[in-house]
């Protein structure tokens, strides 16, 4: 139905939704991208929302703030790989080369993220098709295929098909973040759930993975905070 925005240092753009089926008013701060919505009753007055909505602008704002800015990738900006922030650094040749803490990434300023954002793709299929060969193989289940998104709502999943899907931005994570994700789907090809077997069988091909998942859950939402001007 539109959007307000709350003055402020900085402004705050809020997405007004109305929905038939709300019984109250819901404020929502996706941990993702930063948007934030409030869901009103079909028939509550506008007015009434906005209230609410100042009465609630000291607690976002609080989130907002510990969810950190988004970050505009491009020469000077510090983006992290495989677990270690490196900072984005001109280079030389065709190709970007990681080294003495930094991303070099040649070629023009205005080419750089995209470049970056290629090269970190392939990356991730190396390092992803890896860990799924591997612990496929472990398990005795092939998959049928590996596909790479750029997904907000799953970091993978697994079709009754075979087939792998995983998040790009996993290669900005610890390489044991990575590698848990990967066991979790193959995992899948044994199990469809999320059932006590199912948990066996991940711990079976990757050990003890709360701490990956807690990794994910406390850090992951911060991988989406970096932009390639998309």
């Amino acid at each position: 139905m539109g959007q307000i925005t709350l003055p402020g240092n900085p402004p705050i753009s809020v997405t007004l939704r109305r929905s038939a089926q709300a019984r109250r008013l819901s404020l929502r701060l996706s941990q993702l991208d930063g948007r934030v919505t409030l869901t009103l009753p079909r028939r509550l007055p506008e007015a009434e929302a906005i209230g609410f909505l100042r009465e609630k602008e000291g607690w976002l704002r609080g989130h907002l703030e510990s969810r950190g800015a988004d970050v505009a990738v491009g020469l000077g900006a510090r983006l992290p790989f495989e677990g270690r922030v490196h900072e984005i650094r001109p280079g030389q040749g065709r190709s970007v080369r990681r080294g003495d803490g930094g991303l070099e990434v040649p070629g023009a300023p205005g080419q750089v993220a995209a470049r970056l954002m290629g090269w970190l793709r392939a990356e991730a299929r190396d390092r992803l098709a890896e860990a799924s060969d591997r612990h496929a193989a472990a398990l005795g289940l092939p998959y049928s295929r590996l596909t790479l998104r750029d997904t907000r709502s799953r970091w993978g999943s697994c079709t009754a098909e075979g087939g792998l899907m995983y998040s790009w931005r996993l290669v900005m994570a610890p390489p044991e973040v990575l590698d848990y994700v990967a066991a979790h789907e193959v995992a899948h090809l044994a199990q469809m759930n999320h059932s006590p077997a199912f948990w066996a069988v991940v711990e079976q091909l990757y050990g003890d993975w709360r701490p990956a998942r807690r990794w994910l859950r406390d850090e992951g939402a911060s991988l989406h905070r970096y932009r390639f001007g998309d």
